[in-house]
This record gives structure tokens, sequence and C-alpha cells, in this order.
């Protein structure tokens, strides 16, 4: 990290933006990818490339690096690009709307709430190989842990989005939809479907990562005075970066099933109390240095209000 940087925020963020500008190689899309639906969605979902340049410069995205990966966000069909003379804009495509709506429902939504025992089954009896690998890795992004060969389960998803989405990847002949009570399990035989459906292990080791780097943020902001927007951005950012590349991998099970010492709500409450932090900032901060080519960006949405709700019970 350059000596401006250095000087420019203070210690524990410095910190943050050094571990991350290490990582090799940096994933300049993926960083942007957490800028466009944690900051820029709400705010209408488009930027100016100059205003995106300048927000990423702190991580050590160069422009060219910035430019590079905003043109493979396009040809993936996250955003889609406009230009006015010398000036481009990037937006959300209507894909990438769609995806970020998807995953925006589960980083900033509270932890599922009571279990009263169903499951959601996806068999696949036949089939092309093609198709069984689209069905694990699509439900696997839903959290559906394979229990058998060819056959996915998951105890709280909602069995009409699981038709909508077999329908529209046109695999509901490939697979038959059952929903049933696990009532009749023992609780060994609960806990042994959950040790074969999911390896939690591993999500648990990175969630007490998670846990034990953004506290100690917390603590160390909690101590001195509010952050400058800049700072509180760079925070923010790295903060949802790193919570929803854990978080996507959750398959977000009830309580009941989960160990009981279970670190993801930690992460959770972790990660809603420092974003309740450093927020205000932020919003204040792209208000005064973020554009589209029309002008400021929107003031965010009322969507902003419901992230990251208190966890219940």
């Amino acid at each position: 990290m350059s000596e401006s940087h250095r000087d420019r925020f203070p210690h524990r963020v410095a910190t943050l933006l050094a571990a991350f500008r290490r990582q090799r190689p940096l994933r300049g899309g993926s960083l942007i990818v957490t800028v466009f639906g944690d900051a820029l969605a709400p705010r209408g979902g488009a930027i100016a490339l100059g205003s995106l340049i300048e927000l990423m410069a702190p991580f050590g995205l160069t422009e060219r690096l910035v430019r590079t990966s905003v043109a493979r966000l396009v040809h993936e069909d996250w955003l889609a690009s406009r230009r006015i003379g010398r000036r481009s804009e990037y937006r959300l495509s209507a894909r990438g709307r769609e995806r970020f709506a998807e995953a925006t429902a589960r980083i900033y939504s509270g932890p599922p709430g009571a279990w009263h025992g169903r499951w959601t089954l996806v068999v696949m009896p036949g089939g092309t190989a093609a198709e069984r690998d689209a069905v694990r890795r699509q439900l696997g992004w839903r959290g559906f842990g394979q229990i058998a060969p060819g056959v996915f389960a998951h105890p709280t998803a909602n069995a009409a989005a699981v038709r909508a989405f077999l329908a529209s990847a046109r695999l509901e002949r490939a697979a038959l939809l059952f929903e049933t009570t696990g009532a009749a399990l023992a609780d060994a035989d609960r806990d042994r479907v959950v040790r074969q459906g999911w390896d939690l292990r591993e999500l648990a080791m990175r969630y007490r990562h998670f846990i034990g780097r953004y506290r100690t943020v917390g603590a160390a902001l909690a101590a001195r005075a509010p952050l400058a927007g800049d700072a509180a951005f760079v925070v923010r950012t790295l903060l949802i970066h790193e919570y929803r590349r854990i978080h996507l991998r959750d398959p977000l099970l009830p309580r009941g099933l989960l160990p009981a010492d279970w670190p993801g709500l930690a992460a959770y409450e972790t990660c809603r109390q420092l974003y309740a932090e450093v927020v205000a900032p932020t919003e204040a901060y792209l208000d005064a240095h973020a554009t589209r080519l029309a002008g400021p960006l929107p003031r965010a949405d009322r969507s902003m209000a419901h992230r990251f709700p208190p966890i219940e019970g």
C-alpha cells in the first residue's frame, strides 16, 4: 500500500486494505460485483466509469484493471455499458439485476426462523450427465445438500421456487420434486442427513476467522471518532465482500439442525452491527463522489432500511 493510503486511513482500516491488496491474484471483478450489489444497486445500479475507477483505487485496482474487469462483467452479462462521447457508464443488466436480487435476499436477510420438520427433496432418477451436473450446481447454490446419489434435500427451501427454477432451466422432466416431513426421523438419523448433505466444518472455520477480524475492527473504530466517508466506504465494502463470499456458501439450515455453537449467527450479528456503523458515512460519501453520466447518483431506495434485521429469539 502506498504511503498516501497509510496516512489517509486509520490504522485498522489500512490493515484491512493491506490484507486485501496482498491477495494474488487480485480479483477486481469480484470486488466490483460487491460494490454494485451493496452500494450501487439501491441507487439505480449505474455509475460512470470515471467514478468507479476513483472508488476502486484504494483497493489497489488500477484504471486498467477496472476497465478489464467491467469489460469481462459485460461479457458475462452482469453489466451493460453505454457511451456518450468519450465517457462511459456501466449499469446492471437485466440478468444482473435478477442475480443480485437473489443474492441480496440471502446476504442481508436474517437467519432462518423456527423449523417445522419439513424437507424439500429433488430426485434425479435419470437425465443426462449434463442435466445432472446442472441440477447439482444450481441446487448447491440454493443451499441443497446431496444426501444420496441423485437425491438433494433442503429443510426450508420453497418448493414453488424450486419448481420454477427447474422449469426455467428446462429440467422439470429430468427431476422429481417432493415435499415431505422428517418427523419420523430419529435425532441421530437427522444428524446423519445433515452430515451427509453438508460439510459445515470449513464454513464454520471461515465464519470464525471473519468474526475475529471484524470484531477487532469494530472495537477499534468504536474507540475513536466516526470514520470519514472514504474510510467508511472501504470498511463497508470489504466487510460485505468477505461476508458474502462466505455466506453465499452457507446452506442456511434452521437452528434445530445446526451445532449448538454454530458461528454463522455470531458472524451475522458482527456484520450487522459494523454495517450499521458505516452505512451513513458511506452514503454521504457516495452522494459527494459517485456520479452517472446524467449527474449524481439517486438516493438509496427503501430496501436499504430492511438490510440486516435483528436476530429474533
